[in-house]
């Protein structure tokens, strides 16, 4: 199920006619009285959400969904006006996993919603993967950081498990832009800063681990 939250009648019927086209069932939601109305009784794959609501903005909406464990894995998709780029990197900061700026084309939405259920899909594989004090488990979803269970995004638990993987490794930030956003992704490195700002700070001393190479990228890497 994905919820579309617009409340331009006109630009919501026509996303959910094109997501209905494609196979994905849809709930339209016109403002955040009737999104959270509608989270109670169910729980989407993913969630479209226009910044610009009546009443209760996108914004407050997002922040909300990212601070409850119950909803905060759940993808997001924010469509901004044009040209807004404080929104945008607000936004990616507090955890939406990719963005439309308005006017977008039917066509361009679904791609970004193909591209980001894709890139929520759940792993067959179980491992752990442990590096000094930091550990995750794929199979479960999970982060630990000295021992105590860390809440990541979508996104940047994507981004430690990139690092993960390839310890010691330095990626660039388009690297990472396009392993963890998706080659079709069209943004700036400056989500990748925002997200591993955030990242080192929800791991806490672990945090360190993420390493910053001038003119290059990061890498991660135990400190001894």
């Amino acid at each position: 199920m994905i919820f579309c939250v617009e409340d331009d009648a006109s630009i919501r019927d026509l996303m959910l006619y094109t997501l209905n086209a494609a196979g994905y069932k849809t709930v339209g939601l016109e403002d955040g009285v009737a999104f959270w109305k509608e989270l109670e009784a169910q729980t989407p794959r993913l969630i479209m959400l226009d910044i610009m609501l009546p009443g209760e903005d996108g914004i407050s909406i997002l922040k909300k969904l990212r601070a409850s464990p119950a909803t905060a894995d759940i993808p997001v998709i924010l469509a901004t006006a044009k040209g807004t780029e404080y929104d945008k990197v607000i936004g990616l900061d507090l955890g939406a996993d990719d963005y439309l700026a308005k006017p977008f084309g039917m066509m361009e939405m679904l791609s970004r919603v193909k591209a980001v259920l894709r890139r929520s899909a759940p792993k067959a594989s179980n491992q752990i993967l442990a590096v000094g004090d930091l550990e995750v488990n794929t199979g479960e979803y999970t982060v630990l950081s000295c021992g105590q269970r860390v809440q990541l995004t979508l996104k940047e638990y994507d981004l430690l498990l990139t690092f993960m993987k390839s310890p010691r490794r330095v990626f660039t930030r388009d690297q990472l832009l396009s392993m963890v956003w998706g080659a079709d992704f069209i943004g700036e490195t400056r989500t990748v800063d925002v997200h591993i700002a955030t990242l080192r700070t929800k791991l806490g001393t672990c945090g360190s681990y993420i390493e910053t190479i001038r003119g290059v990228g990061y890498r991660l890497e135990e400190k001894v």
